[in-house]
């Protein structure tokens, strides 16, 4: 006998943008979605929506930022040409009157007085110097292979608080020296009034751009700092490895729009990017690696992660690869929103939770003396809607938002030990194709009403009490089920509310099974190697009261599998089947019992 799928078509298209008014994904929820709703009733509410309202285009802020970070839409008045020496003093030529140039060995100050913007072209060798530079002027610094190293504090030191365009050719190298006791380098005390806090130190936006390669090493401080923002538009390959501090920090921002971006931080509670402001990729190639662990800076306890952003994440493009290895590790760590439309991410978080904890998950204040390891964690709305997302965790949450998650699109896989993916608030399932597995909790998981009302989504739960799909029924809140696929390994939500038809039945492990209905199949899929008891399956064909063979042990060809699980527009033959009758009611005798807070376990946060 053979069977042909029907078509899941996935279509989504978003343009949006962290710098301006965007809309928050709670916005897309109607009143019964945003959590202030409790259905305490048999079930049979109607739950409506206008599924019409989505993150709207926000105008040309990102464009207009790009063109003015673009070193071709700026013109220069002169280029001075810097050259380091191994033998000998440094040479500097091709300034004017109005560039004050102070030269002691291979140490290079220019003072720019006047109106002209000018060219800082840097090449030659010296493992005792640096380059200072100041002016009120828009400015270029081009690394045409240059190679710096300073013992005594950072290798360039921009404070100028004008945008600096950084151009990349050829081969270029700079280090940093060690810091002191109190956690200054030693050049630091010629100039107390001026900060210098990285081997790459700018007061002003960095914009790198070019065609050539860049190794930052540092050993005292972070590798690439601006006190306003780092951004990186061209095809240059930077490489940044920092022992104490973070890899790249901009405290208005971090933006990648292209090239290669390699980090590597291994300091006690530093993140490979760091950023009070937002953190945003359009495209480009991004890995980052942290193996530090959790630990007390300035007094407070605080946690490694491969990217930190105080307002939010907007991921449109490029592929973001984090490895995280320490204690108390995230690989995304926000206290904000996340916008996730484009590009690729993975992200792998193998270290233990640092610390102890006696919360039993009840939120962060009973935690001063942990912190957890989490694959992706937000404190705000987040919103997941193209993104192909491969999430590991072996210590805690794969994915969580400490208020409400929609997912509308992309492929997204998460595998923890604890719950798959966890919100505090609503979750929201509308399209896409999902995969929560959770070997030690639920596989999705949350604090508010659950939805899901498209797309595919492959679930499983350790186990009872824990089960593959979980809504805060302790509080009164209601797992909904009113379209797409389901395949649920280790039950549902007790009292769970099913416009759409379910069955039901035992299954056996590592075994793959096909639902039918007549000569049609409706989807074919793996059963996991460990989980629950019980399977679920749902799908918009299925009708009430109606009968469909379940096929086991059957072969695919073709088509197009997902994380080794879950198989579209394929075919199938062989196997054995058993009849199972759809239905609308569904009472497993498990509640559940991840815990009424985000973060099921025994780390709240």
């Amino acid at each position: 006998m053979k069977r042909t799928y029907l078509t899941l078509l996935l279509v989504c298209s978003y343009l949006m943008s962290c710098q301006t008014n965007l809309t928050s994904p709670m916005q897309d929820f109607n009143p019964e979605e945003r959590g202030n709703y409790q259905d305490n009733t048999n079930g049979n509410n109607t739950v409506t929506e206008d599924d019409t309202t989505d993150v709207p285009d926000t105008g040309t802020t990102e464009e207009d930022a790009l063109k003015e970070d673009n070193i071709d839409n700026t013109s220069f008045d002169r280029s001075i040409y810097i050259v380091f020496s191994t033998s000998g003093n440094a040479t500097v030529t091709g300034h004017g009157s109005t560039q004050q140039v102070s030269i002691s060995g291979n140490e290079v100050t220019i003072n720019n007085e006047g109106d002209e913007k000018v060219r800082y072209e840097l090449s030659g060798t010296t493992n005792d110097g640096y380059f200072k530079l100041y002016s009120s002027k828009k400015q270029a610094i081009v690394l045409n292979n240059v190679s710096i190293a300073n013992p005594k504090g950072a290798a360039i030191n921009n404070q100028s608080h004008k945008r600096t365009f950084v151009v990349v050719t050829a081969s270029n190298t700079l280090a940093d020296g060690s810091v002191n006791q109190t956690g200054d380098y030693p050049d630091q005390s010629l100039a107390e009034d001026e900060d210098m806090k990285a081997a790459f130190f700018s007061e002003g936006q960095l914009t790198f751009s070019g065609t050539g390669s860049l190794l930052v090493t540092a050993s005292g401080k972070s590798g690439i700092t601006s006190d306003d923002y780092v951004s990186f538009l061209g095809l240059q390959q930077v490489e940044v490895s920092a022992s104490n501090g973070h890899g790249v920090r901009g405290n208005d921002a971090v933006r990648v729009y292209d090239g290669t971006l390699s980090i590597h931080v291994s300091g006690t509670a530093k993140k490979g990017i760091s950023t009070d402001g937002s953190a945003y990729f359009a495209g480009g190639t991004t890995t980052i690696q942290t193996t530090g662990s959790a630990g007390t800076v300035d007094g407070e306890l605080t946690g490694v992660a491969g990217i930190k952003a105080d307002s939010c994440v907007l991921v449109k493009g490029g592929t973001i690869t984090i490895s995280s290895t320490g204690k108390g590790a995230k690989g995304i760590n926000c206290d904000g929103e996340g916008y996730f439309i484009g590009g690729t991410v993975n992200v792998t978080t193998t270290g233990a939770n640092y610390g102890t904890s006696n919360n039993m998950g009840m939120g962060k204040s009973d935690n001063s003396n942990s912190v957890s390891s989490k694959g992706i964690k937000f404190d705000g709305d987040l919103y997941l809607a193209g993104t192909d997302m491969t999430v590991k965790c072996s210590a805690h949450e794969g994915i969580e938002s400490k208020k409400s998650i929609v997912i509308k699109g992309g492929q997204i896989y998460s595998h923890s030990s604890d719950d798959a993916i966890n919100s505090g608030s609503t979750m929201s399932i509308r399209g896409g194709i999902v995969e929560a597995f959770s070997t030690g909790n639920d596989g999705l998981d949350s604090n508010g009403n659950l939805y899901i009302k498209g797309g595919v989504v492959y679930a499983v739960g350790c186990g009872n009490p824990e089960v593959a799909v979980d809504a805060n029924t302790e509080q009164g809140y209601r797992f909904y089920l009113t379209g797409g696929t389901l395949i649920a390994f280790g039950g549902i939500e007790s009292g769970s509310s099913l416009s759409q038809a379910v069955v039901s039945a035992n299954y056996n492990r590592n075994t793959q099974y096909a639902l039918c209905s007549g000569e049609t199949l409706l989807c074919a899929f793996k059963a996991p190697a460990s989980g629950g008891s019980g399977l679920l399956v749902s799908h918009p064909s299925l009708q009430n009261g109606s009968s469909y063979p379940l096929y086991s042990n059957v072969t695919t060809s073709g088509g197009t599998t997902y994380f080794d699980t879950f198989t579209t527009d394929a075919s199938v033959t062989g196997g054995s089947s058993t009849t199972l009758q759809a239905s609308t009611s569904y009472n497993s005798g498990m509640n559940g019992g991840g815990g009424n807070q985000p973060g099921g376990g025994h780390w709240g946060w």
